[in-house]
């Protein structure tokens, strides 16, 4: 006959239970920064000897070379393609500093998946990011494929604003709107036809509530629908207000099935200085607006300097785009943002 479990004999077992499990994550942690640092090290170490002897045919040959040696030593996981990884790694990441402090949080495979990018400020963006958002490798490839860096305001800065943006980022683990909010937001999932109205945009939203916080992005957090305020005795309703946690303010978002039109400010001007006189918490930052748009009008955007009064604009695509498609649409999008920058 078995023994009943008391209550205290339970507590005692599930609180060394959590000791385990803590210990083993917290070694699984330590290991895996390790082998990222041990990565990092090889590759730095060979691609030293490569440029030292200023000879192409010598990089494949050494590399060939460590491989075969490697291998014998320590069996499997040392192949040429391995050691190319770490070279990568360090070309890509020369800052040893940076890989030290990311790879508490990053393992190799989410390296692995930065690494190959084409531009280095990319890199570094899913890199922060992915470390700050606590990102796992699945959620970090599917960041990588919808081009989630292409689609922030950063990737539209100049190269040494965005740099300085990403460095505080770093320093101070503090994101700011232009790493948050996206333009254009993909929204393929809604599964909306040619032609809707906003009230079928907003209620498709929130039937997939959970895909459209995805695509917002980390830190969101929904907190209610047609917000009701009341002004001068006329009632006005904010389509969605959501909270962001690590900016610290409200966000209301307002959606529109056509082209930007400069009446949208002063209605999301309107909503906002409502919610920073009614709604604000002490501690929090100002409110911010997002206005998504199937299409923007850029020059109104810009004359009307939304930036100035925490106001952003989002175009959206609710069709599904193949990736070539997809990349055409957001140069354009983002020459016309640099446009808009340049006349400044």
């Amino acid at each position: 006959m078995s023994k009943q479990i008391t209550n205290n004999e339970q507590d005692l077992f599930v609180e060394i239970q959590q000791m385990i499990n803590d210990a083993r994550s917290a070694v699984s942690k330590t290991v895996n920064s390790g082998l990222t640092l041990m990565y990092w090290s090889i590759g730095k170490r060979i691609n030293d000897e490569i440029l030292k002897n200023e000879r192409a045919e010598y990089g494949k040959q050494i590399v060939s070379t460590l491989s075969r040696q490697l291998t014998e030593e320590y069996g499997r996981g040392w192949s040429e393609k391995q050691l190319r990884h770490c070279i990568r790694f360090t070309e890509t990441f020369p800052n040893f500093q940076i890989v030290s402090t990311a790879s508490g949080q990053l393992s190799w495979s989410h390296f692995k998946e930065i690494i190959y990018l084409e531009k280095e400020l990319a890199a570094q963006f899913y890199a922060e990011m992915a470390r700050v958002e606590n990102w796992s490798v699945r959620t970090l490839r599917s960041k990588i494929q919808s081009m989630l860096f292409e689609r922030t305001a950063i990737s539209q800065k100049p190269e040494e604003l965005a740099k300085l943006e990403l460095q505080k980022l770093r320093e101070s683990d503090q994101l700011s709107p232009d790493l948050v909010f996206q333009n254009p937001y993909v929204l393929d999932f809604l599964g909306l036809k040619n032609t809707f109205l906003e009230k079928d945009f907003e209620q498709a939203i929130l039937n997939k509530i959970e895909h459209f916080l995805l695509e917002l992005g980390s830190g969101f957090a929904f907190a209610e629908r047609q917000k009701r305020m009341i002004i001068d005795n006329k009632d006005y309703k904010l389509d969605l207000l959501f909270y962001h946690r690590k900016l610290r303010r409200l966000v209301a978002i307002d959606l529109k099935i056509g082209k930007f039109k400069a009446e949208y400010k002063g209605q999301m001007e309107l909503y906002l200085r409502w919610l920073e006189k009614h709604e604000m918490q002490e501690g929090e930052e100002r409110p911010i607006g997002l206005i998504l748009c199937a299409e923007g009008n850029h020059e109104q955007i810009e004359l009307l300097q939304l930036d100035q009064v925490n106001i952003k604009v989002g175009q959206y695509i609710t069709k599904y785009l193949p990736k070539d498609l997809l990349k055409k649409k957001l140069h354009d999008f983002v020459e016309a943002s640099r446009r808009q920058i340049d006349n400044r």
